[in-house]
């Protein structure tokens, strides 16, 4: 396989779990690229150190601009607080480097933008990130939706839900500050993962009512202290889309603070005909719904049907390490021109789509009433 050179920018939570997926390349067996970590940056020592357990990974360093100067590095990964997404994306593309970029892609909707023109003026290959879609259950909700099995559709609901937040002694941390999150909190926090089927599926929102909430307005600072907390910790977005030329209710949900959920992404397409519904509250549980004189909803447990083949058995189910693997298989295959029809990781186009949504709903929950995209 072609080795292709990563660096990441931002060697936390996730830049660590983007390290263990590339030590397991070898599990895909339908591939013909290899990323090849060879540079992290990050301005915390103890996070550097973590990236010195992996061999090819010879340049670490506290300043990402020593990164960007590697003639060895081909491709950036950016995992980092959403007020540094566009001055470090702009450096990136600047330097010639192709962008794997974390959502939400900037701060703001006009911070959106200026990254997207930047990326269409470099010419550069860039993607967001995105990784629930790349589960079987996602994927055959899609297929289903695709289908026309479904009838005229009747409702859309996508959504992502956790409950981490209902704890109030838990830090205040630069997601829980407009400053550092901006002022679309936990709609930048978990929206892409909330909008990208929609999107991908032609489901834009044409109009939107927001009820947006806030949770404790104050937590600890870490430092014997307590912080403001000024961002908004649950969305509930009630849209029109228009799917074959009727209009449909299209509700979008993002929590912080969700009573009972660790951490679930859900999505379900309701039609005349026939529905869809998948949740990774039941990872290997793929829901159909069936109409006629008596209706049923039918359960099948789904294995390991990733968009790119492993050495995984067919019978055991996936978790967050593969998706995020596949996520990145889909980032290089394509970037080569090798997609070849599967799912493709959210584009730039996608991500701007994601903030004008975003812009609606701070609209919408200033006024107290719908709002047009």
């Amino acid at each position: 396989m072609k080795k292709v050179g990563i660096g990441i920018i931002g060697g936390g939570l996730m830049g660590r779990e983007m390290a263990s997926a590339f030590a397991r390349w070898c599990a895909l067996t339908d591939v013909e690229v290899m990323p090849e970590l060879v540079a992290v940056a990050d301005l915390v020592e103890d996070v550097r150190n973590w990236f010195r357990r992996v061999p090819s990974c010879t340049q670490i360093t506290g300043d990402y601009h020593e990164l960007l100067a590697n003639p060895a590095v081909e491709v950036v990964y950016v995992a980092v607080p959403h007020n540094l997404h566009e001055s470090i994306y702009l450096d990136v593309l600047a330097a010639g480097k192709d962008l794997f970029a974390e959502k939400p892609f900037g701060i703001d909707l006009a911070s959106a933008r200026r990254i997207h023109e930047a990326g269409e003026k470099s010419g550069r290959f860039v993607r967001c990130s995105s990784e629930f879609p790349f589960l079987p259950g996602a994927q055959r909700v899609m297929q289903v939706a695709q289908s026309g099995k479904l009838g005229r559709v009747l409702e859309v609901v996508s959504g992502f839900h956790h409950s981490s937040d209902l704890d109030s002694t838990k830090p205040a941390n630069w997601k829980r500050k407009s400053a550092t999150c901006g002022e679309i909190g936990v709609l930048g926090d978990l929206g892409m993962h909330a909008c990208h089927i929609p999107l991908r599926l032609g489901w834009k929102p044409s109009r939107l009512f927001a009820q947006l909430q806030k949770g404790y307005p104050q937590r600890p600072d870490g430092r014997g202290g307590m912080a403001v907390c000024d961002t908004w910790d649950n969305a509930l977005l009630h849209c029109w889309t228009s799917i074959d030329g009727q209009e449909v209710p299209l509700r979008l949900e993002m929590k912080r603070m969700a009573p009972g959920e660790t951490n679930s992404w859900f999505v379900e397409v309701l039609g005349t005909e026939g529905g869809v519904r998948y949740s990774t509250k039941e990872p290997k549980t793929l829901w159909l719904f069936e109409n006629g004189k008596e209706q049923f909803w039918k359960k099948t447990d789904l294995g390991f049907g990733m968009p790119f083949k492993t050495v995984t058995g067919g019978i055991f189910e996936p978790g967050f390490p593969d998706m995020i693997q596949q996520m990145w298989a889909a980032f290089l295959m394509e970037r080569a021109g090798l997609l070849g029809g599967r799912f493709g990781c959210a584009t730039p186009a996608e991500a701007v789509a994601t903030h004008e949504i975003f812009a609606a709903a701070l609209a919408s929950q200033a006024s107290g009433n719908a709002v047009s995209l």
